[in-house]
């Protein structure tokens, strides 16, 4: 235990921290029905958890190696827990959404950390497995979320999502504090307080521009406004990176066509294959009457395919050039999210299985090899901006997906609802798309609802089919886009997939600079 305490430690919170990214999928519905949230409200209960870590990741790595990695970590970890807590008590939606964001605060402080944490703990073969160990875990914890939500929430209450944290918080704060060593970035290190304000700034207008667009109109003055500050705020960012001494994020490495390429595939990877499925898990339980379980199970194919994958891809792909892995793995997702997108009125959950799997393959090929292929990518001294690059664009794909798929699902809904007799059929759509299908049918004549009830199940699929399709043309787009941009060594050159299932990989750290995330 001394010597994989802090490997353990480390992990018990990075699961913590990315189960929480995607645990609260299934539970939507239910959240919806307790605490009466609108479909904006239950895109905010994912998205201020995911931006958080998005906005804030690359800052809080900067401010970790000034303050202290263990410090920082044990920080986040208490406030990641206090939040949970307050997520677990909420008494109404907005309060919700409020302590996800200070939920996502926490998380980002311990994502910041783990593999600085890990690469200043352990050397040579040691630290191999020690992010072998790291990658797996981090794969498993967004795989396994949907699952062991639906097992709590049916099996509890939905609250218990957020109460299941405690305990691992505590457990992981003191093995930390009793096994972990404080460790500290270079001479020099300093925090990018301009940087982190105006890329915060922007990830967040533009997802909430995004995510109001459908009730107030694209052509409003306040979706006007709010994306015009985001463009303001993202040329604010371009401007300081440009001009700081240590910038948080080096623009300079998108001149290479490899890195440019590589983190187009970081942003479409967790938007095509995950941004739709919240909205997937709302239909399985509002419209098909799945229990919370069985709806989690029905994503199973996805996480099996991608356990599987990842595994074998490995061994199979050994050698291969990181352009194919990747690009061959984003087209699979592409493809899987097309196969997802030809429901009608009378679909069962069967139709998404081949879907789910096929889509859960790519994102076995790519995830553990997309951050080395970025690392891969760039001069040593630049790993730590590279691996925080990728898992930061991971994020922000994930937001802005959950945000532009429920838009393009609910104005689909409300395209289709136009012919069913309801007086407010973008009202009914926005409903309907926030798990309220038991209320619309509740409010005609019992005489009306077969026919309306058959007009919702036609919608909902409808709104499905146009997020899949979107979805897998971006997967299919960012495939082609990796295969023409994405040069360099194969993974057995660089040292990453092939020797590490981590993201970061033993030869990515044995020049001894540090990574931030």
């Amino acid at each position: 235990m001394r010597k994989w305490g802090p490997l353990v430690a480390v992990c018990l919170g990075t699961f913590m921290l990315l189960l929480d990214v995607t645990i609260v999928i299934v539970a939507l519905p239910d959240i919806a029905h307790s605490l009466n949230a609108s479909l904006s409200q239950l895109q905010w209960v994912i998205d201020g958890y995911a931006l958080m870590l998005a906005a804030l990741l690359l800052g809080a790595g900067a401010a970790a190696d000034v303050v202290g990695r263990r410090k920082v970590y044990v920080a986040g970890t208490a406030l990641f827990a206090a939040a949970s807590l307050a997520c677990g008590l909420a008494p109404n939606a907005g309060a919700l959404v409020a302590m996800r964001a200070v939920q996502g605060l926490g998380a980002t402080a311990m994502f910041a950390t783990t593999l600085s944490l890990l690469a200043a703990t352990y050397q040579g073969r040691d630290r191999s497995v020690a992010l072998g160990v790291w990658g797996a875990v981090s794969g498993g914890a967004a795989a396994l979320g949907p699952i062991l939500g639906g097992l709590l929430t049916q099996g509890l209450d939905w609250r218990w999502i957020f109460f299941v944290n405690l305990p691992v918080s505590v457990a992981a704060i003191v093995l930390t504090l009793r096994a972990v060593g404080e460790s500290r970035g270079g001479p020099g290190a300093r925090i990018d307080w301009a940087g982190t304000a105006t890329f915060t700034v922007f990830a967040g207008a533009t997802t909430y521009a995004v995510i109001r667009a459908d009730a107030v109109g694209w052509g409003s003055t306040r979706t006007a406004a709010t994306l015009a500050l985001a463009v303001v705020a993202l040329a604010l960012f371009v401007l300081v990176e440009r001009r700081s001494a240590q910038p948080m994020l080096d623009l300079a490495l998108f001149r290479s066509g490899s890195f440019a390429g590589v983190m187009v595939g970081s942003v479409a990877l967790n938007a095509a294959a995950f941004g739709f499925l919240p909205y997937t898990s709302i239909w399985l339980q509002t419209l098909l009457g799945l229990s919370p379980v069985r709806g989690g199970l029905v994503l199973v194919p996805l996480a099996l395919t991608a356990f599987v994958a990842a595994a074998l891809g490995g061994r199979l792909l050994h050698g291969a050039p990181y352009r194919l892995v990747i690009g061959l793995g984003l087209l699979l997702i592409g493809a899987g999210a097309l196969a997802q997108s030809f429901l009608d009125a009378g679909s069962g959950w069967p139709a998404l299985t081949a879907g789910l799997a096929v889509a859960g393959a790519g994102v076995g090929l790519v995830s553990p090899a997309i951050a080395s292929a970025a690392l891969a990518s760039v001069p040593p001294r630049q790993a730590g901006t590279a691996g925080g690059a990728v898992n930061t664009l991971r994020q922000l794909g994930y937001a802005l997906g959950v945000a532009v798929f429920g838009t393009l699902t609910a104005s689909r809904m409300e395209h289709s609802l136009r012919g069913a007799g309801l007086a407010d059929p973008r009202g009914a759509a926005r409903a309907l798309a926030g798990g309220g299908a038991r209320e619309l049918l509740a409010r005609v004549p019992q005489a009306q609802r077969p026919a309306l009830d058959r007009a919702l199940h036609a919608a909902f699929a409808s709104g499905l089919n146009t997020a899949g399709a979107v979805a897998g043309v971006l997967g299919l787009l960012a495939g082609a886009a990796v295969l023409l941009l994405v040069r360099g060594p194969a993974p057995a050159a660089a040292g990453a997939p092939g020797r590490s299932a981590g993201p970061g990989g033993d030869a990515a750290l044995a020049s001894g600079e540090k990574l931030h995330t």
